[in-house]
């Protein structure tokens, strides 16, 4: 399929029963139905505001995908066109997939979310070279699979960052939030080291496989070059694509908009998890209180988050909106902006992947535009709307 209105129309008609794109099939977080084509002119009219050079959404509703759109292009120099099947960047949405994946271990039973991590390991985890700075705190036996995904750990987001880029606790393992992928790369090195297992090829087997993502990798592939995204940063920079080695949990995926989409609607269906472990993937663990997710180890505090119930769950974060319970997770680096929004009532969503890091400032107002703010945190999530402080004129018919 190409990126055209016709591409759209066409996967909307086919999953909707032969239901056009001009048919108010599409229905917004309030139920309300919009339409394919509003959809496009929408997301079409806000990157030509901002130069946004490639972005892609799709929109579930009752857990199915109903629509799926690209635009833009891949490749600027090149004039290659964005596709709904092009390779993008997954980046921080790997995080969502690799808890999924282990919500079925534990279902298993070969994973227990409060046994302490210790239990896994034949040796006392400071004795693992990668780990040897831990040596003489034990607070790291205090970790649980749990409080990894949770990204309560203490740690912080990774131990590159920290000033002898020596990995240390800022604060008592379960006792508060801040986001640590370095927390999930343990977790994964705990099933890798401790129970044997092979994360690209669980990911590959449980949850690409599973959903038809044939599109998808941990790791690259080869067969990804003749048609992936490469990526622009915010002055509008090139940057190729980084064809990563080694499945990393913290974020190495490759995905196209089809295929991720496809994972969201069987996540919202609940598919592949009992439901206990399901609902254990959204329920709250962990209040959150500071008024943005970075710089992750602030301590100050914002009764806007609690106002909302902000709090987080296993490899996402949940929120209560104005359409009730929500989960969203978002994928970030210098040229790479994704974020996916469920609300658990119509199990509905939208996701955006794009190749532009500039995209990012569309999506509050690309959301508010076609499917309703389902009261999504977005200044908690760095998000500052491009138009922000500019007065707007009154929206276009649906």
């Amino acid at each position: 399929m190409t990126s055209s209105t016709g591409a759209a129309a066409l996967l909307v008609g086919m999953m909707l029963s032969g239901a056009g794109a001009g048919d108010a099939a599409i229905r917004r977080f309030d139920g309300k139905p919009v339409s394919a084509e509003h959809i496009e002119r929408e997301a079409k009219r806000m990157m030509a505001e901002v130069g946004v050079h490639g972005l892609a959404m799709a929109v579930i509703d009752d857990a199915t995908v109903v629509f799926v759109g690209s635009w833009g292009r891949r490749n600027v120099a090149k004039n290659l066109p964005l596709r709904i099947d092009t390779i993008m960047y997954g980046a921080s949405l790997t995080k969502f997939a690799f808890a999924y994946m282990v919500m079925q271990l534990v279902d298993e039973g070969t994973l227990d979310l409060d046994r302490p991590i210790a239990a896994y390991l034949s040796k006392p985890l400071p004795e693992y070279p990668f780990y040897e700075a831990l040596s003489g705190d034990e607070r790291w036996r205090k970790l649980t699979p749990r409080i990894l995904l949770s990204h309560t750990s203490g740690l912080a987001n990774f131990a590159f960052l920290e000033p002898d880029q020596k990995m240390r606790f800022h604060f008592a393992p379960g006792s508060r939030y801040a986001y640590s992928g370095e927390g999930l790369i343990l977790l994964q090195f705990v099933l890798e080291t401790g129970l044997g297992l092979n994360v690209g090829d669980e990911m590959q087997r449980r949850v690409f496989d599973r959903f038809g993502m044939t599109r998808t990798s941990m790791m690259w592939r080869s067969d990804f070059a003749d048609n992936l995204a490469d990526g622009y940063g915010v002055d509008g920079a090139f940057e190729a694509h980084d064809q990563r080695s080694k499945p990393r949990a913290a974020g190495s995926m490759d995905t196209t908009i089809a295929d991720f989409a496809n994972f969201l609607a069987g996540f919202s269906r609940g598919e592949g998890l009992s439901v206990k472990s399901r609902a254990e993937m959204v329920k709250p663990q962990m209040a959150i209180r500071t008024p943005s997710q970075f710089p992750t180890l602030v301590e100050t505090t914002s009764p806007a988050m609690e106002a909302i119930k902000l709090s987080a769950g296993l490899g996402v974060i949940t929120f209560e909106g104005p359409f009730g319970r929500a989960l969203f997770k978002g994928g970030h680096n210098d040229t790479t902006g994704n974020q996916a929004i469920c609300v658990e009532k119509g199990r509905r969503c939208v996701l955006f992947l794009s190749n532009d890091v500039r995209a990012e400032s569309l999506y509050q107002r690309l959301t508010e535009a076609t499917l309703a703010d389902p009261g999504m945190p977005w200044a908690w999530e760095g998000y500052r709307p491009y138009d922000r402080g500019r007065k707007l004129p009154p929206p276009a018919s649906r």
